[in-house]
């Protein structure tokens, strides 16, 4: 179990250190991902995802930098996972980020991303 939450880890570290990178964070994703970003918008595949991730990288939404802050791992079955998680954005701003994550062949993948922003209570 220890291996799968280092390698979990590694995915959330992955997932923040290519934002940028349509390509990498896409291949971290499952072909049926389910994404739902900061500001409520759904997609479904890998493919939408990387069309939407292209063009929102051209317009000014590239300079908006998210840190992820991992709080916990919960297993639902020995290869299926949710990694609960803190996104910062750099202009202030905090969501409530849920991976589901699966592992297939050995590796592990988001199959959902869901971010709910936060607000001060």
């Amino acid at each position: 179990m220890n291996a799968d939450i280092e390698a979990i880890e590694r995915v959330v570290r992955d997932a923040e250190e290519l934002q940028s990178d349509v390509a990498g964070f896409t291949g971290l994703l499952t072909e049926e991902v389910a994404l739902v970003n900061f500001a409520g918008v759904r997609l479904r595949g890998r493919d939408q995802v990387k069309e939407v991730m292209s063009k929102a990288l051209s317009t000014p939404l590239k300079d908006v930098l998210t840190e992820n802050e991992l709080l916990g791992v919960t297993f639902l079955r020995p290869d299926v996972a949710l990694a609960h998680l803190v996104k910062h954005v750099n202009d202030g701003r905090k969501g409530a980020l849920t991976f589901a994550l699966v592992k297939e062949d050995g590796d592990w993948r988001i199959a959902l991303a869901q971010t709910t922003p936060m607000v001060a209570a």
